[in-house]
């Protein structure tokens, strides 16, 4: 009898990886082909890569909107974990680990002949961090999510890390860790929850009601645009989310300097407002350098302390 039923809980086990292994394979040629306008013919190593993360996101996002269901009808208090760096390396495989999907996976591309191995090659590391600081992070991330603690992860999503080392000659040459060049699969734009910085301008006095009023005026605004990712934790019963930061300017285009001619003028408000979150770490061996460094963290802030209200006040609407 024990047998019996040893078999046949096997037999169920058997089944239950043998689907998921078909739905993954059934994700992945969805993505190549729909979202990537791929076919067997024309993808590339990194396509197939991507086409799979995408396989494996759609899982993930799944148990992440399930967690922010549960967060906000038991309108929980949240943990708000701010830094500027977060080294989370490499999402695939660790997604993998934590949803305890590798097994299957694996399987799913050596049924479809695709060597795991190169696949992982594909990915390359988030350029959101560079040593202890961003490390320490990510793993505070990580057993928060693990712990099923509710927590939000605020940080900027530069676009070129630190910097890509190269020997030339005998010599260190460093040059652009421009991460991002080929796209992200892991991250979600919500461009509807972004929110407008002031910079620059004059303070200056008007009558009120009660005596004087200060006012901040002639400002110059930047946007600050969120990227979420999933942070999930081991297990994968709670995802949280870790949102970055990208500047954007209020107003990109100028086509009363582009009809007089002058291009470049006409996207430097473009230019000026993204160097914000252009680069983690900008030299501060100059004076220019500390002043970024400075409008990063401001900008960083107050993206979050919006954002953080914006929450607040939508759990509380009732």
């Amino acid at each position: 009898m024990d047998s019996d039923l040893k078999a046949a809980s096997s037999a169920g086990v058997r089944d239950e990886s043998s689907k998921l292994v078909l739905e993954l394979q059934s994700a992945f040629r969805h993505h190549l082909r729909r979202t990537l306008a791929k076919d067997r013919y024309t993808a590339t190593t990194r396509d197939r890569y991507y086409a799979f993360a995408l396989a494996v996101r759609d899982r993930l996002i799944e148990r992440w909107l399930a967690t922010q269901q549960m967060h906000h009808k038991r309108m929980v208090k949240r943990i708000y974990y701010l830094s500027l760096e977060f080294l989370i390396g490499s999402s695939l495989e660790h997604n993998l680990m934590n949803l305890r999907l590798e097994d299957a996976c694996r399987q799913a591309l050596l049924d479809l002949g695709i060597n795991w191995d190169e696949l992982l090659e594909q990915e390359v590391d988030a350029g959101l961090g560079n040593g202890g600081l961003g490390r320490l992070a990510a793993c505070f991330m990580d057993s928060l999510a693990t712990l099923q603690l509710p927590c939000v992860g605020y940080g900027l999503r530069y676009d070129f890390g630190i910097f890509n080392q190269r020997i030339v000659n005998g010599y260190q040459v460093e040059i652009p860790d421009y991460w991002l060049k080929l796209g992200y699969p892991w991250e979600i734009a919500h461009p509807e929850f972004s929110f407008p910085v002031q910079f620059e301008g004059r303070v200056e006095s008007r009558p009120g009601p009660h005596g004087s009023e200060w006012h901040w005026v002639d400002t110059k605004a930047v946007v600050g645009m969120p990227y979420d990712l999933p942070m999930v934790g081991y297990s994968g019963h709670t995802v949280n989310t870790l949102r970055l930061w990208s500047a954007k300017a209020a107003e990109e285009f100028d086509l009363d300097d582009f009809n007089r001619g002058s291009y470049v003028d006409a996207v430097a408000n473009k230019v000026l407002a993204e160097n914000l979150t252009k680069v983690l770490y900008p030299n501060d061996n100059v004076f220019e350098g500390k002043e970024l460094r400075l409008k990063q963290q401001y900008f960083f802030v107050s993206c979050s302390i919006q954002d953080i209200l914006r929450r607040f006040k939508a759990d509380n609407k009732n």
